[in-house]
């Protein structure tokens, strides 16, 4: 019994990683709108770009390490 809270545990701490990771991308979409789009810079192979979110969702998981 144990376990099986420990993993629903995890599903809900995953869920909610996922969702800030996709509000934290969607907000930085925004910001830089008008300069470029993330999605076709990534589709480009823009290196910076994808450095730069995967530094983002970094950012956040050791945001969300320290809250929870």
């Amino acid at each position: 019994m144990e376990v099986l809270t420990k993993l629903v545990e995890i599903i809900i701490y995953v869920a909610i990683g996922l969702i800030f990771c996709l509000i934290g991308y969607k907000a930085t979409e925004m910001m830089f709108r008008k300069s470029f789009k993330l999605t076709e810079e990534i589709d480009n192979h823009n290196k910076a770009t994808g450095i730069m979110i995967g530094g983002m969702f970094i950012a956040i998981g050791i945001i969300m390490s320290g809250v929870l």
